[in-house]
């Protein structure tokens, strides 16, 4: 049975084809180059339908697949959970309507989380003296999840967590130009040290700044506070931290690949195919190209393209010099879009075209 995220991505590859013959012509007009942009236009719009319905297939196996305990045991999922969605519902009351609109059991559930996770038995947050009740793990999980979806850093790096906020000393080894050795027989093996160093991963503070929220609207009965904050609280974390760990200079804030990066050594040649390339306002093939081979192979395993958006709507009109286009748009089930056969991420905190 043909799933509708199949029929969207069949959608794409035909509208991709038409664009394609668009770009076969030998002189494209101003109706053309406005043909092609919105062809672009609408198959950015599909992936993005395409992506929330195999995420959301994705959720749908993996609930199908996890079972719930026969009983509620002690300490078990299942009970947790249910203990976790109780006291958000306590807090989100407590936000609202305040201690008068708690019950004896509401404010037993937060008394004893407070002193559960606060080792305080005699403070009294309802009287301000018991430094507060926490913000429930609902909130900050969909405040990451936000964050997440806005900062493709964050979704290509990897994530360390550490118990402390104390600077991470990270081990690292420049083992390249050292190979092995053919030895006679009955002779000794010269000895060859490893050169290692690290580097130290430093600990920073992020803010979301504070966002002050008026009585009325908490205590509003059909809005979600929560869930408009933890969007708002996401996107403005992954602003920032996508940004620092791009362009960040370091010592006093992350260090971003950018300023961390070495030069390739590639000189831009531009758009090869056009007939006065230039290489402060485009790309080629042969661009690509070269910066794909400036990277060592037992790297190029895995590896992704990073660019501006613009970037991107510029190489969909690329192609080689056998005229194949450069940018392929995934077909087949949860396939990605590529370019030269590598996967891209999108960072908008990187240089615009003929921008920089």
């Amino acid at each position: 049975m043909i799933t509708r995220a199949q029929e969207l991505r069949e959608k794409r590859g035909r509208i991709h084809a038409e664009a394609q013959r668009i770009l076969e012509k030998k002189s494209l007009t101003a109706e053309d180059r406005a043909k092609f942009d919105g062809m672009m236009t609408e198959m950015d719009a599909l992936k993005g339908d395409i992506d929330r319905l195999e995420r959301a297939d994705t959720n749908e196996n993996e609930l199908r697949q996890s079972t719930r305990p026969p009983e509620a045991q002690i300490g078990g999922t299942f009970e947790t959970s249910v203990a976790e969605r109780r006291y958000a519902e306590c807090f989100n009351r407590y936000l609202r309507f305040g201690p008068q609109g708690l019950d004896q059991e509401d404010l037993t559930i937060l008394r004893e989380r407070q002193q559960r996770d606060m080792g305080t038995g005699g403070g009294n947050a309802l009287t301000g003296t018991g430094g507060g009740y926490f913000v429930p793990v609902g909130f900050v999980n969909r405040v990451e999840e936000a964050m997440l979806w806005y900062g493709d850093m964050l979704n290509v790096a990897t994530i360390l967590d550490t118990a402390t906020g104390q600077p991470l000393p990270h081990p690292t080894d420049n083992d390249v130009s050292n190979v092995g050795e053919i030895v006679a027989e009955h002779s000794q093996v010269s000895a060859q040290d490893v050169t290692v160093g690290s580097i130290l991963l430093g600990a920073f503070k992020f803010s979301t700044k504070l966002v002050k929220v008026s009585l009325e609207l908490a205590q509003d009965s059909a809005f979600d506070m929560q869930d408009y904050l933890a969007k708002k609280f996401g996107t403005r974390l992954g602003r920032i931290l996508n940004n620092k760990f791009t362009v960040g200079v370091g010592t006093t804030e992350p260090l971003g690949i950018i300023t961390a990066a070495t030069a390739s050594g590639v000189t831009v040649v531009g758009d090869d195919n056009a007939t006065s390339p230039d290489p402060t306002k485009e790309i080629g093939y042969l661009d690509l190209l070269g910066l794909e081979h400036s990277v060592d192979i037992s790297y190029r395993r895995g590896a992704k393209w990073m660019f501006h958006d613009t970037t991107l709507r510029f190489i969909k009109g690329l192609k080689d010099k056998y005229g194949h286009p450069l940018w392929l748009p995934g077909i087949a089930v949860k396939a990605p879009d590529t370019i030269l056969g590598y996967r891209y991420s999108i960072n908008n905190d990187m240089v615009q075209l003929a921008a920089g």
